[in-house]
């Protein structure tokens, strides 16, 4: 199963930008879903994760109050809504599934596909 990335792009500072995480093949609907970004010469970061029902979400200290996670279940896909965007959101996003919730670490996830590039000018 592959998640894929999209809807990454090039905007200013104060902008705003939706990226997606579609799933091909089997369903990961049951599964927890997240959302990390890794800044060149920087380790991935963890941004927001998102409960299989979508009742619990959980942020980044540096995102909250401007991200937010969405899921549909009928379409496999998940969402992530940036608003307020500043230059150092610059990275690669990258969604990946886990089973269960907790600690939102990189090697809790599985299912990593391709990332989609978010460039933010000042």
């Amino acid at each position: 199963v592959q998640l894929q990335a999209s809807g990454g792009g090039l905007v200013q500072a104060g902008g705003s930008l939706r990226l997606s995480c579609a799933a091909s093949g089997r369903t990961l609907s049951s599964y927890a879903k997240g959302w990390f970004r890794q800044a060149p010469g920087k380790e991935r970061e963890f941004v927001a994760a998102i409960s299989w029902s979508g009742g619990s979400t959980d942020y980044a200290d540096s995102v909250k109050g401007r991200f937010t996670i969405s899921r549909d279940n009928a379409k496999n896909t998940v969402y992530l809504q940036m608003n307020s965007l500043k230059p150092e959101d610059t990275a690669v996003y990258y969604c990946a599934a886990r089973a269960g919730w907790g600690r939102h670490t990189p090697v809790s996830y599985f299912n990593w596909g391709q990332g989609t590039q978010v460039t933010v000018s000042s």
